[in-house]
């Protein structure tokens, strides 16, 4: 019996030859069944594959993790609640040392795809996630035959981004995404970029165009952290710079509201006396008002602080309050009056004289303080009995009928002439309220002609200091 053992191990060890035993051979003889190519390299990789072991033959070597980003679409930027919405390609790739084959032994097969939940995957996130974005599940990686993984998918990302609002809408946003093994420190897993970093930076091949923001570049810096000295870990930071397109909000918020304040400096071209400019700048400030409350839901809030074309259209609102305000008070100074008082000689000096020269006013005679003359009857008052001798004699418009005797006529021209008095009166007290109310017009005239050139010199220095800062933050 012994000899028969002996025999029979002699012609298991004839029958597999060493040659046999590797896995080229042990291969090829598999490839002689009818099972496919693809079938066969994925039982020879993973039936012994274990996905929760970091694939490396020597625990010491650093798995290399290359990254690299696509900006394909701005979704929309959230400046209330500090999110950004960003729809990404995002590929990366490293070496499985577990994943390797002979091409000549698997029907010259280089590459292949497998399941992601079948081999080991890097544990690399963005630390910048507020949200799951609806990204499309792409299962599967592709594998080549030296070992080198690829895993290309594209991700909706909503990520924290401290959005500064304050040039709006001439504002340029920077928004990190920050790429790092939430679990492995840089022993383990290292991370690298793909690509050259210029190449990173320029990219706008798949970049969508037709939105409302505008893709500047996008930067990469490379750097490592730790947390109260623990492990260092390895992060890549890609810096998306964005730019919002403002044709829309200049149409829409800038002119209506460049529009009511040209119209409320016209409106100083109504005369002071006339109680239209008064109606008319308030319903310019009911129409501004209106206006706000249309566009207080386009501009954009955040609890940080409020963008420069909110400052703007409440300083809008204030020139317009001053407007009327300065509207008001210049009617209330012409207007016409019985109890008015006559204008003060200091205001007289200052305003007819002074103000005009510096106004540079051509006709300025025209408000020098000047009386109307009186009647020839209130400078050479007359007696009662010049003017009864006068009467009596009959002297007077020819064709008038004789007058009564001296005698008779004592009360009638009595009369007469109380009458005649009462009417100079009246005249003198007409021509005196005439006079101040010219003389307040006048005034009111040059008030106005100052505040309003006051009020057109703000309105353009405002005008010309907003622009200036949009200017320059829009070609920066």
């Amino acid at each position: 019996r012994p000899t028969c053992l002996e025999s029979t191990r002699s012609a298991l060890l004839l029958s597999f030859s060493p040659a046999d035993t590797e896995p080229g051979r042990r291969n090829n003889r598999t490839l002689n069944s009818a099972k496919p190519a693809l079938l066969q390299l994925s039982d020879y990789l993973l039936t012994h594959y274990r996905k929760g072991v970091r694939p490396v033959q020597d625990w010491r070597r650093t798995t290399n993790v290359a990254i690299d980003v696509m900006v394909y679409a701005i979704l929309s930027v959230d400046e209330k609640n500090q999110v950004l919405t960003t729809y990404i390609w995002y590929r990366q790739h490293w070496i499985d040392e577990f994943l390797r084959w002979n091409p000549e032994d698997f029907d010259n097969i280089t590459q292949m795809s497998l399941p992601t939940q079948s081999i080991w995957v890097p544990d690399i996130l963005i630390n910048e996630f507020v949200d799951v974005g609806k990204s499309p599940d792409i299962p599967y990686v592709y594998v080549r035959y030296h070992g080198e993984v690829q895993n290309l998918k594209p991700i909706q990302v909503m990520t924290a981004c401290s959005l500064d609002i304050y040039n709006f809408p001439f504002d340029v946003q920077n928004c990190s995404l920050t790429f790092t093994s939430w679990l492995h420190n840089i022993r383990d897993i290292n991370i690298s970029l793909w690509r050259q970093p210029e190449l990173v930076k320029f990219d706008k091949s798949v970049f969508m165009n037709q939105g409302e923001w505008e893709l500047l570049y996008v930067l990469s810096h490379f750097q490592e952290f730790s947390v109260k000295g623990s492990d260092s870990y390895a992060e890549m930071k890609f810096y998306v710079v964005i730019r919002r397109r403002p044709l829309f909000y200049a149409v829409s918020l800038l002119l209506p509201s460049v529009f009511l304040m040209v119209m409320d400096i016209v409106g100083f071209y109504l005369p002071p006396d006339s109680g239209e400019r008064v109606s008319f700048k308030i319903t310019l400030l009911l129409g501004y008002s209106v206006f706000l409350i249309i566009v207080s839901d386009t501009l954009p809030a955040t609890a940080i602080g409020t963008p420069l074309i909110g400052v703007y259209f409440v300083v809008c609102m204030a020139l317009l309050v001053i407007s009327l305000t300065e509207t008001i008070l210049i009617v209330r100074l012409v207007h016409k009056q019985d109890l008015q008082p006559h204008v003060p000689n200091w205001v007289k000096h200052l305003v007819l004289e002074r103000a005009t020269i510096l106004l540079c006013i051509r006709d300025r005679k025209k408000f020098y303080p000047s009386r109307t003359q009186s009647s020839d009857i209130s400078q050479h008052p007359e007696n009662n009995d010049s003017t009864g001798t006068s009467c009596g004699t009959g002297e007077g418009v020819a064709g008038a009928r004789p007058l009564p005797a001296q005698g008779e006529s004592s009360p009638v021209v009595a009369s007469i002439l109380q009458e005649i008095s009462a009417i100079r009166q009246f005249l003198e007290k007409r021509d005196e309220f005439r006079d101040i109310a010219r003389e307040w017009l006048q005034v009111g005239y040059v008030l106005d002609v100052l505040l309003f050139r006051v009020y057109l010199v703000a309105v353009l220095a405002y005008s010309i200091t907003l622009g200036t800062l949009w200017s320059v933050w829009q070609y920066a």
